[in-house]
């Protein structure tokens, strides 16, 4: 397997980041993802107040947003291989969603409750961000290039998928097989989307024009 740094961004804050980041994943099971939690994780790993101000500036936000990318990094090398890229695209796209709940996984606790902070109304924001770059990773490591109305909407859907998933994810007390049927007939969905949108192309009508004739009937 590739090394699992290979993805990740280095900085002089790197290993600040990981040695915080580990303890605070023992810590947020019992009390979540607060300011308390973090201050004590960064004493728990040594680092003092002024080091971890500089490192996390914004606070738990910072750290959150650290380690999804953290998995979505784990997730990318999990998936890189040979036999990845020979796949169909619903196949990529459903071993990577299943790879980043793998990454994930051993610290379900954990991620429930930062599930919670992030659902919070002044963190919806974040949630929808870090969702949307998970999405954007598995679609820029299939190769997608769009730049056009199909960036945003592969993206957007499959963070629709991502987040349904996760929910399911969560529920899921068994083997997990729940969740994997889920996903597969999540991604058939999106297979449907996408070739709904193919026979549109094909007699050529623009769904954004479509849209604007019907806001155009509304307010005439």
């Amino acid at each position: 397997m590739e090394n699992k740094e290979k993805f990740e961004k280095n900085d002089g804050f790197s290993e600040i980041r990981r040695a915080v980041l580990a303890k605070m994943l023992t810590i947020a099971p019992f009390d979540g993802w607060t300011h308390a939690s973090l201050a004590q994780a960064g004493q728990i790993a040594g680092v003092s107040e002024s080091e971890l101000a500089a490192t996390f500036p914004r606070g738990v936000g910072d750290i959150l947003k650290f380690w999804s990318a953290q998995l979505d990094n784990e997730m990318l090398v999990e998936i890189a291989s040979d036999d990845f890229h020979a796949l169909k695209i619903r196949e990529k796209v459903t071993l990577a969603i299943e790879a980043r709940l793998e990454c994930v996984s051993p610290h379900k606790e954990a991620a429930r409750r930062a599930a919670a902070f992030l659902a919070m109304a002044p963190n919806t924001p974040l949630g929808t961000e870090l969702t949307w770059a998970t999405a954007d990773a598995i679609w820029r490591h299939l190769g997608d290039t769009s730049t056009d109305f199909n960036f945003y909407s592969k993206r957007g859907v499959l963070s629709g998928v991502l987040v349904s998933t996760n929910l399911q994810w969560f529920a899921d007390d068994g083997d997990g097989e729940r969740t994997k049927t889920f996903i597969r007939a999540r991604i058939e969905n999106v297979m449907q989307f996408e070739k709904a949108k193919a026979s549109v192309k094909k007699v050529a009508l623009d769904p954004a024009a479509i849209a604007g004739w019907f806001a155009k009937q509304r307010y005439r």
